[in-house]
């Protein structure tokens, strides 16, 4: 599948939106309006929108980790009010009840951010499961981190989706560590695509941070999946710029491995290539920037900052699912 240079410069936005909002989030944390844990995205881009750009955002179901404000965002929820999540706001996606890690967005079919690592892992064949059973033609993209590969659930959740032949897309965004240890140093099997062999289940390795390549590796893995072929799996090289959470000082990486992912930066390889395509100058890449940074401050970050926080009296409100007939004696 090729993409067109217009799509590409709207994609380009996309991921320039991103960077911004992530760092703007860094910023709001400092100033202490953001509390909790947080873990940002920069470095990452071209995985979350090479696979969803590939993929039908609101058809498809989406599932993810603790690091998920930017693939809420390509799955089409609303940047003001993931902003407002941040912000503990009754106007977030959540109602301020989920904060950073469990933005969740039933409306575009995010499932769900969660704080459990490998906790997706069942819940994206279950929804799989639930795809099948009803017969649909969506499929589930479970994003997860290298480390989390590690866990039980991980196994055991592959080895069901290939007995099954589940709808499910398990997208490994491998950033080459877990928290501080780097991935030689607790996982024996490296390249996590080939760990999926031993339950017969189809993988590729591709660069996370080339746009194009990681578009086309996952509109294969897409076709696989949404033809009825069962699950696959696509591991994604990628970096993080930015450490595990806000509490990490980040003393663990080598500067000059940092140098070179920084070298590698997604946002501006995919500026760089449409610039010498011709399709893209400098100066209407830096008006887009200007822009992006302007809606940022203006809309999103006002929108959260004046939203108001969620009312005292409610704080076992959604505690439970259907919690109101629970309390008055039973489901009916």
């Amino acid at each position: 599948m090729i993409m067109k240079d217009t799509d590409k410069k709207r994609v380009l936005r996309e991921m320039l939106f991103a960077r911004r909002f992530e760092e703007r989030c860094y910023e709001a944390y400092v100033e202490r309006n953001i509390g909790g844990f947080l873990h940002l995205y920069p470095g990452e881009e071209a995985c979350a929108f090479g696979v969803l750009e590939a993929a039908k955002p609101g058809h498809d179901y989406v599932i993810t980790s603790y690091r998920d404000h930017v693939h809420a965002i390509k799955s089409g929820s609303d940047p003001k009010k993931v902003m407002a999540e941040l912000f503990a706001k009754e106007t977030g996606v959540s109602k301020g009840r989920g904060g950073s890690m469990h933005i969740f967005d039933v409306a575009n079919r995010f499932m769900g951010g969660y704080a459990l690592v490998g906790g997706p892992f069942p819940l994206a064949a279950g929804i799989a499961k639930g795809i099948q059973m009803q017969g649909g033609d969506e499929i589930c993209i479970c994003f997860l981190g290298d480390a989390a590969n590690n866990q039980g659930t991980f196994h055991e959740s592959l080895n069901m989706a290939k007995i099954w032949n589940l709808p499910v897309l398990y997208v490994c965004e491998n950033n080459l560590y877990g928290i501080g240890t780097r991935i030689d140093r607790s996982t024996a099997v490296i390249d996590q695509y080939k760990r999926v062999s031993g339950y017969n289940i189809p993988s590729a390795q591709e660069d996370g941070q080339d746009f194009d390549k990681v578009f086309t590796a996952a509109s294969k893995a897409i076709k696989h999946v949404r033809g009825g072929n069962g699950p696959y799996f696509l591991e994604l090289m990628t970096y993080r710029y930015r450490g595990h959470s806000m509490s990490d000082s980040n003393a663990y990486r080598a500067k000059t491995e940092e140098r070179m992912w920084s070298d590698r930066d997604p946002v501006i390889m995919l500026r760089d290539r449409l610039i010498v395509s011709g399709a893209l100058t400098l100066d209407e890449y830096k008006e887009m920037d200007t822009a992006i940074l302007d809606e940022i401050e203006d809309e999103v970050i006002r929108y959260a900052t004046e939203s108001s926080e969620p009312p005292v009296s409610e704080v076992e409100r959604f505690v439970l699912a259907d919690n109101d007939p629970w309390v008055k004696g039973g489901v009916k």
